[in-house]
């Protein structure tokens, strides 16, 4: 995949980029508390400042729906470009504008107002067709950041010539975005290892009961017909659960509830909250065995010590395997650097649905976007 790049804008002298940037920085008690994202786009605007331009980034934080939220400024950021990255100019939270998730004309106008060119620097939401993704490049001579590059070209050989076996381990909550990924990565891996809360609707769909877990009703019949598409051969799901009784409270020990193992169907009241010990260990074995592993999501409920369990085999069995591991973002970057194992992966990518995405699909809408502007340029 082409896609253009600094060298592709010419002489920068005196000129003011856009970046996108993707600052989604955790945050406690309003102070920053790991700045991995700042750091890693530091080194594309000094590129920027020494070659003359202006900088001038912006950035999501949170979901806040289009409406300003206190807690989710960007101000803290800004302190720390201050400090990191002097004249660099932040704009404030991109989502405080319905118009970003829409992608209005309007907002699109107000980012690229003075500026001359465009840079993507934010691989993270580039999955996402909103206004500071897609829309500059339909107006400015834009092109692709070092990391967004760097990004596409580690995804797109898993993509293409992953080593075989190739296990892909998916996890996490969300199904709705998940799910057509899911099947497209059912074509290219060798095995597809089902956990976290993800499981419960394919666990529902073939018969099983669930309990009182989270899951999507709305893709009972879908993911139905995808267990019967795809087959046990390529499709692996739990076969046991951790689940917690009905009085028990997810991150709250103190607040009481029974915690126990169970196969894979859950009494009635009882939240599955992690793949059981057996699970783990056949997960564990999957990610061993094979010579290239692509790992999107956590198996439980992780921030809740008692239900830690299978997010650490796995990040454990990701770390130790000799084969070619890669990590989608998010949380499951976070369980590796919380178990002190962000260093012991191949590449660790700093986008977890856009990771996933890319990987299934092959292109996603802010690339695309992208070849167009050089296109058109051109």
């Amino acid at each position: 995949m082409r896609l253009p790049q600094i060298t592709d804008l010419g002489d920068l002298s005196g000129k003011r980029v856009l970046v996108r940037a993707d600052f989604n920085v955790p945050l406690q008690n309003g102070d920053i508390s790991d700045d991995v994202r700042i750091q890693r786009v530091l080194p594309t605007f000094e590129m920027l400042q020494s070659a003359g331009a202006q900088v001038r980034a912006c950035s999501h934080l949170g979901r806040p729906a289009g409406r300003a939220e206190k807690s989710l400024s960007l101000s803290p950021v800004r302190a720390s470009l201050s400090k990191l990255a002097p004249g660099v100019e932040l704009l404030e939270n991109l989502r405080f504008d319905p118009g970003e998730v829409e992608c209005r004309d309007s907002t699109v106008d107000r980012l690229i107002s003075g500026c001359d060119a465009f840079l993507n620097e934010a691989f993270g939401v580039s999955h996402r067709a909103h206004a500071s993704v897609v829309g500059p490049p339909g107006r400015l001579p834009s092109a692709a950041g070092p990391l967004l590059v760097h990004e596409v070209e580690e995804l797109l050989a898993l993509r293409t010539a992953a080593p075989r076996p190739f296990v892909v381990v998916l996890g996490g909550a969300k199904l709705a975005g998940k799910l057509e990924a899911a099947e497209a990565l059912c074509e290219i891996a060798d095995e597809v290892l089902i956990g976290g809360a993800l499981c419960f609707t394919f666990l529902a769909a073939a018969g099983h009961s669930i309990g009182a877990s989270f899951y999507n009703v709305e893709h009972i019949d879908v993911c139905r017909e995808f267990l019967r598409r795809s087959g046990s051969s390529t499709l692996t799901l739990p076969e046991d659960i951790v689940g917690l009784s009905a009085s028990g409270c997810i991150g709250d020990p103190t607040a009481g509830g029974e915690v126990r193992v169970f196969g894979a169907d859950l009494p009635m009241g009882w939240r599955g909250v992690d793949i059981g010990p057996a699970t783990a260990a056949r997960f564990a074995d999957r990610i061993g065995e094979a010579a290239s592993v692509f790992w999107n999501g956590p198996m439980g409920a992780f921030e809740d010590p008692r239900f830690a369990f299978g997010t650490r085999a796995v990040a454990e069995a990701v770390a130790a395997t000799p084969a070619r591991t890669v990590v989608g973002g998010g949380d499951s970057a976070d369980a590796l650097r919380g178990l002190g194992l962000g260093e012991a992966v191949d590449y660790l990518s700093t986008g977890g649905g856009a990771a996933m995405d890319l990987l299934a699909s092959g292109d996603l809408p802010g690339l695309a976007a992208l070849r167009s502007s050089w296109r058109s340029a051109a």
